[in-house]
């Protein structure tokens, strides 16, 4: 067979460089979104954000397009760096196991550290250094470790006990307890310790371990939850309703009591079911984490994109401008970069790059918007009354409507969302799946766990409704669904089975 040439026409689907961009900014949430702005400000100089008091200039050209947000400056996003706290330093000698906690003074770096941030953040007229510190001091958060240490500091002891005392405390976990014995703890303090030397330190950590858990809150510095409970239940006046869920706390009968298997506590306790009942509602009322008050939460609260607002028309969707960045070509190089005559190919690239990247930024917003108002037109009546009014909804639907793909939907309603009158909404919250009713039409799966979610919510806590009852009721209201699609719908609510949910 002889080889030849032929010459073929044909078409195909390119992504260009822009239309990459264009895509993976659209599936971008807005913390990443602010990352992607401020890292594009720092690479390329042509690129710039409108300052909030900038000064009116000349008409806009070309080169530099309307700012996104008319009314708004371009929102930053600062990272809020946690500071790692030092841990306290226990240096032990393996000749002689005497530690030395190597303390400092805490108070002079304090007040060494706010005369600096006074100094400096003063105002021009001048301010109260006491006041400023005061107010400083009231609004800083105060975490476990430094809560056990300035109930510490209130003791007198020798620098070994305070040194065994400081490694409790930097040994606690968020919730404040201990996941080490104090043998564990002697050997990863001192590895290279013999086996006297280790017994010794762990005597020593194990009397700082128990003057950590007679500190506030009850209940720390310990190793299990069983643990946890009993510290707590101790500090409590001595009553048989105590005693009992001491025992069951030690006996290790907590399984059997969330399991309510009163049968068998009955047999192994030796104790009636109104008492076991009693026990239950004491352990109840203790706190398993009781460090969780003090826990410092760095997740921040999420900023819709997007607000729904009622108008005399209906309920519309606006742009949530705080989140819209106001960015544009620098002018001034780019005129410079034009004079130029022998101008390099990277400075061209780079400004192109800016121009891309504030069209598809603006067409990032355009695309939200436009697929948010939809939505909101389409589910109308939840805006109205809430969840139980949601109606099924595709991603289809809303593609079909605007021309787009369905992809494309996809990756608008992921990580974007939506504030509303009741509460801030992912957007693809208001997608779900359809169930057949009486009348022949269809109802959101959103509102059937709304359903589900009431009527759990309205029962008799000593009579709770299985998951057949559930399926029942929601018949008798004209929506089919089956046991297991109510169990499914249940369990994704987080609402235990019947059995765990009797009481009384």
């Amino acid at each position: 067979m002889k080889p030849s040439l032929n010459l073929r026409l044909s078409q195909h689907l390119a992504l260009t460089p822009q239309l990459q961009q264009s895509i993976r900014l659209l599936q971008l949430s807005t913390l990443e979104l602010t990352q992607e702005i401020e890292g594009l400000l720092e690479s390329n100089p042509f690129l710039e954000s409108e300052e909030e008091q900038e000064a009116p200039a000349a008409a806009p050209t070309s080169e530099s397009p309307a700012p996104l947000t008319p009314d708004s400056s371009q929102t930053s996003v600062e990272g809020h760096d946690n500071a790692a706290e030092p841990a306290a330093e226990l240096q032990l000698d393996t000749q002689d196991w005497t530690a030395s906690s190597g303390e400092t003074d805490h108070g002079a770096d304090t007040d060494a550290d706010a005369d600096s941030w006074v100094s400096s953040g003063q105002s021009a007229s001048g301010g109260d250094d006491d006041e400023f510190s005061a107010l400083d001091i009231a609004s800083e958060p105060l975490d476990l470790r430094d809560h056990l240490r300035g109930q510490l500091a209130g003791l007198a002891l020798s620098a070994t006990d305070r040194a065994a005392a400081e490694a409790i405390i930097d040994s606690l976990d968020d919730d404040g307890y201990l996941p080490d014995t104090p043998l564990e703890l002697a050997q990863a303090l001192a590895p290279a310790a013999d086996a006297e030397q280790l017994e010794d330190l762990a005597e020593a950590l194990t009397t700082a371990m128990r003057l950590i858990q007679s500190f506030d809150p009850a209940g720390v510095a310990a190793h299990d939850l069983p643990d946890c409970l009993c510290l707590q239940l101790q500090r409590q006046p001595s009553c048989p309703v105590r005693d009992l869920a001491l025992q069951i706390c030690r006996g290790g009968h907590l399984d059997l009591l969330a399991k309510r298997d009163w049968r068998k506590l009955e047999r192994q306790l030796e104790a009636d079911e109104a008492a076991l009942r009693l026990a239950q509602q004491r352990i109840a009322q203790l706190d398993p984490h009781p460090g969780g008050a003090f826990r410092r939460d760095d997740a921040q609260a999420v900023t819709p994109d997007v607000i729904a607002r009622k108008t005399p028309q209906g309920w519309v969707a606006q742009l949530n401008a705080e989140v819209m960045p106001r960015l544009r070509v620098n002018q001034i190089y780019a005129d410079a970069l034009r004079r130029a005559r022998d101008s390099g190919g990277a400075m061209q690239g780079q400004l192109q790059e800016a121009r891309w990247f504030v069209k598809n930024v603006q067409q990032r917003f355009e695309t939200i918007q436009r697929v948010s108002q939809t939505i909101v037109e389409r589910q109308q009546r939840f805006f109205d009354f809430g969840p139980v009014a949601m109606r099924p909804m595709v991603l289809r639907e809303i593609a079909d409507e605007l021309g787009l793909h369905e992809s494309t939907i996809s990756r608008v309603t992921t990580q974007k969302f939506m504030l509303t009158p009741f509460g801030t909404v992912e957007l693809k919250y208001f997608f779900g799946s359809g169930l057949s009713t009486d009348t022949g039409g269809n109802t959101s799966s959103t509102a059937v766990r709304e359903i589900i979610r009431r009527l759990v919510a309205e029962e008799d806590s000593a009579k709770p409704l299985s998951d057949s009852e559930l399926a029942e009721r929601l018949t008798q209201q004209g929506v089919k669904v089956a046991r297991r699609t109510v169990a499914k719908y249940r369990e994704a609510l987080r609402i235990p089975p019947a059995n765990l949910r009797k009481s009384g």
